[in-house]
Parts: C-alpha cells; structure tokens; sequence
C-alpha cells in the first residue's frame, strides 16, 4: 500500500466553505466507484478554515497519472471536479487551475 497527503485551498469565503462541506455529506455513487476503480482504498478529507487535507491510502500499483486519465475519461467525475472547482482557489506558488498539491514526507514514526 501507499499512502499520500495532499492540499488544497479552498476561497477564503464562509459560503464556499460551506458549501464544499455540504457536498462531500452525499457524494454520488459514481464518483465513489471512481475512487475505487482508480486503486484508492481509503479517501480522507480534513479541513482547518479554508486549508483541506487529504490522506489517500491506495494500493502499489496507484499512481496519479493513471487516475487523471481514468477521471479525464469519466464524464460525472469532469462534471463533480468542475462543480467542486467553484470553491476552491489556488496555493500559493502553483500554476492556474492548481487544485490539489502532493506534500513531500519529511518524517514517519512507527510504533514497534
């Protein structure tokens, strides 16, 4: 398994915020079983005001190219990433239409 961290920014507006909350309560079934057939076993979204965090968990063969290519085929995932695009914004430092940045892992602890 391998696992990610990823960020992304949300528009530092209560409304937007809100709004990419109450979306994620019901996502549609399809863009689910898009995460699964992409090799993601695991999907976790965390916010701190307008910063979102994502932990993806997924299996060895996963990689990202292979996802952007199953999701540029798939038109309801095109359709939620547009929809999801309204409220998000930019990092700092990234190029137009940025939305999620991988994090580099600079340290791991593990419990024997």
């Amino acid at each position: 398994m391998q696992t990610f961290l990823l960020i992304c920014d949300l528009k530092d507006e209560p409304e937007a915020i809100q709004a990419y909350v109450d979306c994620h309560k019901a996502v549609a079934p399809e863009i689910i079983e898009s995460i699964r057939v992409a090799g993601v076993l695991q999907m976790s979204i965390y916010r701190w005001k307008n910063r979102l965090s994502m932990i993806l968990v997924a299996e060895d063969g996963f990689s990202f190219e292979k996802k952007a290519a199953l999701d540029q085929a798939n038109p309801k995932v095109q359709e939620w990433e547009s929809f999801l695009g309204q409220f998000q914004t930019n990092l700092p430092g990234t190029p137009p239409n940025w939305r999620w940045a991988l994090c580099e892992k600079i340290f791991e602890f593990k419990a024997e």
